[in-house]
């Protein structure tokens, strides 16, 4: 195929792109330049607002460290099943992916609601504290930081897991029967052969996580509450509470281009590891 023709074919993804997205991106842009949704004048009050601002700050941290805690702990959930997943037989194997897979077919609202059940004060969680005696009283989970990255870790899960399953799928068991044979021990062998071989996986499963756990608003507001600030949260409440389009616009574009940074800087990572 020519390059003309290659073009040709790509016009209509090209055409699409503009249309669906970067029209409505510029016009977020020059909304949080203006003084008004009208774009009558221009203005940096917003900017001014977003990054002059301590708490608009403080909410963009938290949103990050929301996005961060959330990668960690599915990452401790999710490295164990791939690796078990590895060397499991096919039925175990079928069981894994049947858990990993079967948070996608439920709603994300209803899955949301049903964590409501369980980190209320007489949820699950504070019932099976309790009957135990490992608590005196009902812990606070609801509206905390804490019990929202124990519903995101679920939710998120999949994002996590099945990326790495992937890329651990693609090693040849020769390479690690090589590597016991020659001495390794297992610790040796997952972090020299295993780590390495499965590292595009996790970069990419870290970032899906973090993205949609940056962005989770259903999940922020329904769980969080209003107690936290995050900045899902905050361009929701600037354009349909408020009605401050120039502000909600700012902080959109804020929250897009801190997701967009860590994305770019996993990318980074994982050419420099590629590379080394």
């Amino acid at each position: 195929m020519t390059e003309q023709g290659a073009w040709r074919l790509a016009l209509p993804l090209a055409l699409a792109q503009a249309a669906f997205f970067l029209a409505p991106l510029l016009l977020l842009a020059a909304t949080s330049f203006a003084t008004d949704e009208n774009l009558g004048s221009l203005s940096l009050a917003a900017w001014a607002d977003v990054l002059g601002d301590a708490f608009h700050l403080q909410a963009v941290l938290n949103t990050l460290r929301l996005g961060a805690v959330t990668v960690l702990a599915t990452l401790l959930l999710a490295v164990p099943l791939a690796l078990l997943h590895l060397v499991a037989g096919p039925g175990l194997r079928r069981l894994i992916l049947l858990a990993a897979i079967l948070p996608l077919l439920t709603s994300v609202v209803v899955r949301t609601f049903a964590w409501i059940v369980i980190l209320g004060r007489e949820g699950v969680i504070n019932s099976a504290l309790l009957s135990t005696g490992a608590i005196a009283a009902p812990i606070p989970l609801l509206q905390t930081e804490h019990g929202l990255v124990l519903a995101l870790t679920q939710i998120e899960m999949p994002l996590m897991l099945l990326p790495l399953i992937a890329a651990l799928r693609r090693i040849d068991p020769a390479l690690l029967d090589a590597s016991s044979a020659l001495g390794a021990s297992l610790a040796r062998t997952l972090r020299k052969v295993v780590l390495p071989m499965a590292l595009p996986g996790l970069l990419a499963g870290c970032t899906l996580v973090f993205a949609s756990a940056s962005t989770a608003f259903i999940s922020q507001s329904v769980i969080g509450g209003g107690r936290l600030a995050y900045l899902p949260m905050l361009v929701w409440q600037q354009a349909m509470v408020v009605f401050n389009w120039p502000l909600a616009a700012a902080l959109a574009l804020t929250l897009m281009g801190s997701v967009l940074t860590v994305a770019a800087a996993l990318s980074m990572l994982g050419r420099r590891a590629a590379h080394a």
